[in-house]
């Protein structure tokens, strides 16, 4: 498999140290890389490690980006730029794209969900990445695809199904 290469920047919010996100972006987002190209067979380039860009920021500049790029003025959790346009199972390119996570609503949604700060980055990594591979949620089929993947992926992390033990409410 190629190794990603993957760019971290932090520029708002209060995240761990770069050295824990890279870390933890290295682990996560490589068992996700690996189970794409067993379980669905993603063909990743011959030569050179795909590069992804990971920017870690806050609610204030996620709801800008949130507003110019999918006109909705709120903020988010993450979002997902690929690089490309890609259609599930197709050649990445050498730059697969950005993801960027918005520390506030990611802190809130933790503990609305009763889990620990890393085990929802984590899920939402997992999530970020699948799009910059064109799995998207938009029409039911498609979510259940990858909420399945993304059930299976994180399942291999050792975390539990994000979507199938929510809080009672």
């Amino acid at each position: 498999m190629s190794e990603l290469d993957i760019q971290i920047s932090v520029e708002e919010g209060a995240w761990p140290s770069e050295d824990r996100l890279h870390e933890m972006s290295g682990r996560v987002l490589g068992a996700a890389a690996a189970f794409l190209q067993r379980h669905e067979k993603q063909p990743f380039p011959e030569t050179g490690a795909p590069e992804v860009s990971l920017v870690f920021t806050n609610d204030a500049e996620i709801r800008g980006i949130n507003a110019e790029w999918r006109n909705q003025d709120k903020p988010t959790n993450v979002l997902s730029f690929p690089a490309f346009p890609l259609a599930p199972g197709k050649m990445p390119g050498p730059m697969l794209g950005d993801i960027i996570f918005a520390e506030e609503t990611l802190t809130r949604e933790a503990g609305e969900l009763g889990k620990s700060f890393d085990d929802h980055l984590t899920h939402l990594m997992v999530h970020g990445f699948l799009h910059l591979f064109g799995y998207d949620h938009m029409e039911e089929d498609e979510a259940e695809k990858m909420e399945g993947l993304e059930t299976r992926i994180l399942a291999e992390l050792g975390l539990s199904d994000p979507y199938g033990d929510s809080p009672e409410e």
